[in-house]
């Protein structure tokens, strides 16, 4: 049994309006084991909204609408799902009285137009809305289940939650669907899938990754009868994965790397200076705002940041300056990334940068050399996470990589 989401609104397609209800209910639904297979946006056109509706009928199991519900004339969800199905819309009166209660609450007169809303699809079952004034429906087609919800996110999560999801589990019965996603950094995509790619092609539980700047996640997703039946796949999964990539993973699920850098730098009880270039001080900034979320911001002695120069740096010159830094502020580590201009050629791309990310500590000197690309607006990033693993490496006793 799966699902598909279908949002609804010309706003959406236009850019001006954000579809947070699609990430909302994916999530709803993985938490009690429903699988979500597609998610389609239409404008409010009767027409279309219906063709989609009759292609989401034909290939899933649950098709659950968000928006259009309300009292206007683009509200056009209650007719396409009428259309797609096969009925009339009826005056349900317990829902116009629902609505007239709604506007006396708030001392507001009803306007006629809001009539349309108590009009639903003929023999759906009718879920009333008590936080606001659009009724919704659920509708048990021989092809599948059509649930419209509103688009109003708070309206919408609401009878999710109170109505929506206890019906599917009664649909369902017990199911769990459980994810964990395991964090790396200073590794590639393309090379993180060399590592596991027979395990992204199994079935339960799944295996996907997802790049970002400076760091990619895999993401393990398993469902079962039980909570202890998932648990289990995931760990086994999670344990092959640990063996093929190693000490690149630094945390799982909601840890971040600045994170870890900063416990690490707690539990080992050091100080670090930094100096940066072409990163905009966010090397700093991040470590620094791990840190005052431990109470412990005093653990950065110095955070310097510098420009970027036209050509690499000699490798001795950036171990005397870093020198100097340890030198002069005190710190157990010292920290000190020179890199080289990057050139934005637009269409073009964007020329390879260098970075050296050289680092002083207690037991002595040591120095990460890389080329990058991609867009420029990126490097920031990625340099950043690399020298981050710079330290979280030397904290942990790791050996430096070079990927």
């Amino acid at each position: 049994m799966h699902a598909e989401v279908i949002t609804t609104g010309t706003e959406l397609l236009l850019g001006e309006t954000i579809d947070t209800n699609s990430a909302y209910i994916a999530r709803a639904l993985r938490g009690i084991g429903l699988n979500l297979y597609y998610l389609i946006t239409v404008g409010d056109n009767e027409q279309r909204m219906a063709e989609m509706l009759e292609q989401a009928l034909e290939r899933s199991d649950v098709v659950i609408t968000t928006g259009g519900l309300g009292p206007t004339v683009d509200d056009v969800t209650r007719q396409a799902v009428a259309r797609a199905t096969h009925r009339e819309l009826v005056l349900m009166p317990e829902l116009l009285d629902d609505i007239e209660a709604f506007f006396s609450q708030i001392g507001r007169q009803m306007t006629e137009n809001n009539r349309r809303q108590a009009y639903i699809p003929a023999g759906a079952t009718p879920i009333r809305n008590p936080v606001g004034t659009a009724p919704c429906f659920i509708v048990q087609d021989r092809r599948g289940i059509v649930i419209s919800l509103p688009g109003v996110p708070r309206e919408m999560e609401f009878l999710m939650q109170t109505e929506v999801l206890p019906y599917l589990s009664r649909q369902l019965g017990t199911r769990v669907i459980r994810a964990r996603i395991i964090r790396t950094c200073a590794i590639g995509e393309s090379t993180i899938d060399s590592l596991i790619d027979d395990l992204e092609e199994m079935s339960n539980p799944t295996v996907g990754l997802a790049a970002h700047p400076g760091q990619t996640d895999v993401r393990i997703t398993a469902k079962g009868k039980t909570e202890e039946e998932v648990n289990a796949l995931i760990a086994t999964t999670e344990a092959q994965i640990r063996e093929r990539l190693g000490d690149v993973i630094f945390g799982v699920d909601d840890e971040t790397l600045e994170g870890v850098v900063a416990q690490a730098l707690i539990e080992t009880d050091q100080s670090v200076a930094i100096v940066e270039s072409h990163t905009e001080g966010f090397i700093a900034g991040q470590l620094q705002q791990a840190l005052e979320e431990r109470k412990e911001a005093g653990r950065i002695l110095m955070a310097k940041t510098i420009p970027t120069s036209e050509t690499p740096l000699d490798k001795d010159d950036i171990f005397e300056r870093a020198h100097e830094i340890a030198r002069t502020s005190g710190a157990h580590l010292t920290l000190y990334v020179a890199g080289t201009d990057r050139k934005d050629r637009g269409a073009d791309g964007a020329e390879p940068g260098q970075t050296s990310i050289a680092l002083i500590s207690p037991t002595g000197q040591a120095m990460n050399q890389f080329l990058y690309g991609g867009p420029v607006a990126h490097t920031p990033y990625w340099v950043t996470y690399r020298a981050l693993d710079v330290l979280r490496r030397s904290l942990l006793g790791l050996e430096l990589t070079t990927r």
